[in-house]
């Protein structure tokens, strides 16, 4: 398919130092955000938060969580469904919400181990209902969310040194056929039905269970950071050290500036919309290095194939050559990436958008990056530093 019927000649390079200085003016500005103004909003797992899993009796949406804990204030909390064993569809999820970030600290303060409690519970009576509360209140038990030693307490009432035996086979029989929905399937757990009889009026089954609950101190969430970090530096050292092998230490330079200003970019429009950075920012990040260095390899590769064909003519205008010889193809790569992630920011729901966002300004920013960073880059360090080969002619 062709965009461009004959190629375009848009003097690209003309607006260089235009486009670096926007491209520093933004950087600039995110530097200041970050350390003046509002700074990065970090999400559990890079602070402090609750991390909770729980499982409902019946097929439920993340829609419908997200509704539940909007009622509380957190509505905000990452939700994320566990495909566990078959038939468990759209009835097992994890939870990770945050109130308080403190990173300075190795270890959280009693006051704050309360207070992830709190949240923790704020978020287990969010999800439970009105319904469970009621029953709650009324001093039964929910036989879906009680831990096998308090079951196991509550049966020796009855059932003299049997407690623990009994708990152990209604907890197993729980935990691998699902909650319970009526007093039969006590007896379907292999206990006798005396135990069905005893357990009738004392227990409700609630509409969900928690299946664990954990505290992230800021220790782990600092670990988790700094291989973060690692991992994109990483990730932009073996990228100059590809570069430089497959084309000049020019390229391998350029690139390396030109990924890192990507980064830089999309982490500075994400401060300015205070959006949570958490793993799954990372990865698009990660992402969107490996969709910049795509397109900057085919325009490095367009221009070296130029430069053997046109050895009399200026770099500049080789360059400007190629990018215009390429730009039906940026058009169609990058446009349909682009229309792809506009989707999924669009019509994607409150699980994705953070990560679509990103990938929106990546998506701009890669072809952007190509066009007005790595090849002004590749320009000046040709001219600074010339080739022995060339200083000669």
């Amino acid at each position: 398919m062709e965009i461009f019927k004959k190629t375009p000649t848009v003097p690209f390079m003309k607006y260089k130092f235009v486009a670096l200085a926007v491209t520093s003016a933004i950087v600039l500005a995110g530097f200041v955000n970050i350390v003046l103004g509002r700074g990065l909003k970090l999400g559990v797992d890079f602070g402090e938060g609750t991390l909770i899993r729980v499982m409902y009796k019946t097929p439920v949406s993340v829609a419908t969580v997200r509704e539940e804990l909007r009622a509380v204030g957190l509505g905000n909390s990452s939700i994320q469904e566990s495909w566990g064993k078959k038939g468990r569809a759209g009835r097992e999820f994890q939870i990770r919400a945050t109130e308080v970030v403190q990173l300075k600290k190795s270890q959280l303060t009693p006051e704050e181990i309360e207070s992830h409690e709190k949240l923790a519970n704020k978020i287990i009576d969010a999800l439970r209902g009105d319904d469970g509360k009621s029953e709650l209140a009324r001093g039964l038990k929910d036989l879906n969310n009680i831990d096998q030693k308090s079951l196991a307490a509550f049966l020796e009432s009855g059932f003299a040194g049997k407690g623990e035996e009994i708990a152990a086979k209604i907890i197993a029989s729980r935990n691998e056929n699902g909650l319970f929905t009526n007093a039969e399937d006590i007896t379907r757990s292999g206990v006798e039905p005396g135990v069905t009889m005893f357990l009738k009026d004392k227990v409700f089954f609630g509409k969900l269970a928690v299946i664990s609950r954990e505290t992230v101190g800021p220790q782990a969430g600092s670990e988790l950071r700094n291989k973060a970090v690692m991992a994109t530096i990483w990730s932009l050292i073996g990228m100059l050290v590809y570069i430089a092998l497959r084309f000049k230490l020019a390229n391998g330079v350029s690139a390396i500036f030109t990924l890192a200003q990507d980064v830089l970019i999309s982490v500075s429009f994400y401060s300015f919309t205070s959006r949570e950075i958490n793993l799954p920012i990372i990865a698009a990040l990660l992402t969107i290095v490996g969709f910049s260095i795509n397109d900057t390899i085919v325009i490095f590769d367009r221009i070296r194939e130029n430069q053997k064909l046109m050895r009399k003519m200026p770099l500049e205008d080789i360059m400007n050559l190629s990018l215009n010889q390429m730009l039906g193809r940026t058009f169609i790569t990058s446009g349909t990436v682009f229309l792809t992630v506009l989707a999924l920011f669009l019509f994607g729901g409150q699980v994705i958008n953070d990560f679509a966002f990103i990938m929106l300004i990546g998506a701009i920013e890669g072809v952007y990056s190509t066009v007005y960073l790595s090849c002004p880059i590749v320009l000046f360090w040709t001219r600074w530093f010339p080739s022995k080969r060339r200083s000669r002619k």
